[in-house]
C-alpha cells in the first residue's frame, strides 16, 4: 500500500514564498538607503507583479 503524499508543500508554497519575498522587502525598506531601497523595491515589486497578474489572468 503507497502512503499519501502530504499536500501541505502543494498548497502553500506559493503563498508561503510570496509572503518571505514581501516580508524580506519591508525589512530591507526599514533598514537603509542606497542598495537596501533597491532590494526593498525588487522584493515588494515582485509579489505586486504576481497578484497583478493574478487578476489579470481572470
Amino acid at each position: 500500500m503507497k502512503p499519501r503524499q502530504s499536500s501541505f508543500w502543494k498548497v502553500f508554497s506559493t503563498p508561503l514564498g510570496i509572503g518571505l519575498l514581501s516580508a524580506a522587502g519591508l525589512f530591507a525598506a526599514l533598514l537603509g538607503d542606497g542598495a537596501w531601497d533597491s532590494l526593498s523595491w525588487i522584493g515588494l515589486g515582485i509579489p505586486a507583479v504576481i497578484g497583478a497578474w493574478a487578476l489579470f489572468k481572470r
